[in-house]
């Protein structure tokens, strides 16, 4: 199908030498005289690309043009010709989400080239539109994107807790996208249109955390001009969340269990119990057993936030899904800055979806939004990543018979073959321990064991492209 362009200018010859170079060049073509018809044409028709000039006579100017076609269809890619000593307004148009400029007198083998590029971008946003529709449709949920069990677990869990009430602890390590979890949860409930309060409780400081959840009184301490409302009076008949709450002290602690169990509050410096609806959903990448034997969390709190668990399991554990992430941050980043815009190479989607990714989604947005920003061509490939390289196989052990006995020979064989065979199956499967284990016929537990055994690390079986 040939690719539709918009040709925009108001001098006759130019409109007839634009026209017969671009239909000679493949392409079909409609040519107007006026910015207003231009706004007017590509409003009632969809091209791939306009070509308008910047100077144009009475009406709107090609700027006006432009911004009208980004804001009415962003994927359409838009040129503008500039004359001698409009080069400012070109750098303008640019900023404004032009894709390129081409200046008077034109090169017609220039004009072609930059066209081209163009038009290849265009196609390029337009397939990741789509790729990102399919991905939404058959893998995510509310901005989650996940298509292994694990994940597919996760979602069904949203969706049966959501329509309730009760209290959530969603744990994982950080960057697995907990928030993510809790706004899941509150969009779909029937607080949607209540607030959503979001509390990091690592990031308030110890002496303010009360006040911030709670509020105060005007007077209650040095610098308490005014009254305020706390956190939990915002999220009033919604919902709100409290993240990494493992950091709380054990005096907030006890104050946020009261207002669990009785729904009500006392402002810092008041006497007066005030009653609330709220929804709580707290998050922590601790262990909250471990910090409740030590005696640095409450046991009661515990079991009243953990009503329902949800678990979220590490990037490194979910390979299948890194791509369809990849994606979709590469997308997101292409609305907020369309000058980023870039495909990624199936190459560099493989070395993605091997990396150990420590960091976990948040490393991984990391790296897109790195990668898209500094490389240089429309497609990212895997050296654009800026991944270190995946260590080399192992070497399998080599033994002297009149220095190494048979036994000690064979077990070093045995515990190499293990080693190399494992981290073979691991690679194969991106990862994901628990796909891993159903391939190769071994219980989860046991392939744990065996890789804890072996210390191996998933820096071991993530391979460079």
């Amino acid at each position: 199908m040939k690719a539709r362009i918009l040709v925009v200018e108001d001098e006759r010859a130019i409109r007839l030498a634009l026209s017969g170079l671009l239909r000679r060049a493949g392409y079909e073509v409609e040519v107007v005289e006026s910015g207003d018809a231009a706004v007017r044409r590509s409003a009632e028709e969809s091209f791939d690309l306009v070509l308008t000039d910047l100077a144009l006579g009475e009406g709107r100017s090609g700027m006006d043009v432009l911004i009208a076609v980004k804001a009415a269809r962003r994927e359409t890619a838009v040129v503008m010709i500039t004359a001698h000593g409009t080069e400012k307004l070109a750098v303008e148009a640019i900023k404004n989400g032009a894709d390129d400029y081409v200046p008077k007198p034109f090169d017609n083998d220039e004009l072609r080239v930059i066209v081209a590029k163009a038009l290849e971008k265009t196609k390029l946003s337009r397939e990741h539109r789509l790729l990102l529709e399919r991905i939404d449709r058959e893998h995510g949920l509310d901005g989650m994107v996940g298509s292994g069990p694990a994940m597919r677990e996760i979602f069904e869990q949203v969706e049966k807790v959501a329509e309730t009430d009760l209290t959530v602890l969603v744990r994982g390590e950080s960057g697995t996208g907990k928030e993510l979890v809790a706004q899941a949860l509150h969009q779909r409930s029937v607080r949607a249109r209540r607030p959503f309060v979001t509390v990091n409780c690592a990031a308030i400081h110890r002496e303010l955390v009360e006040s911030e959840l709670f509020g105060h009184e005007k007077g209650a301490f040095t610098g308490a001009d005014a009254q305020r409302v706390g956190r939990f009076e915002a999220a009033d008949h919604g919902t709100i969340f409290l993240d990494e709450i493992g950091d709380m002290s054990l005096a907030t602690q006890a104050k946020v269990l009261r207002v669990l169990q009785e729904r009500r509050l006392e402002r810092v410096g008041g006497s007066r119990s005030i009653a609330i609806d709220v929804r709580i959903i707290a998050a922590t990448h601790r262990d909250l057993e471990k910090e409740v034997r030590k005696g640095r969390f409450r046991e009661d709190l515990y079991y009243r936030l953990r009503v329902v668990c949800i678990e979220l399991p590490p990037l490194r554990e979910r390979g299948e899904d890194v791509p369809a992430l990849a994606i979709r941050f590469l997308h997101q980043l292409g609305a907020r800055t369309p000058r980023a815009e870039r495909a990624l190479s199936a190459e560099a989607l493989a070395r993605l979806a091997r990396h150990d990714w420590p960091g976990n989604v948040r490393e991984l947005r990391n790296v897109v939004e790195r990668a898209a920003v500094l490389a240089t061509g429309p497609v990212i490939s895997p050296s654009d990543l800026g991944l270190d390289p995946a260590p080399s196989e192992p070497a399998w052990p080599r033994f002297d018979p009149e220095e190494v006995p048979f036994s000690d020979a064979k077990r070093r064989v045995v515990t190499a073959f293990e080693r190399a065979y494992l981290l073979g199956a691991l690679r194969r499967n991106g990862g994901n321990v628990s796909r891993t284990a159903r391939t190769i016929g071994m219980v989860r537990q046991s392939l744990q064991q065996k890789i804890r055994e072996h210390d191996l690390r998933s820096e071991d079986w993530a391979q460079a492209s």
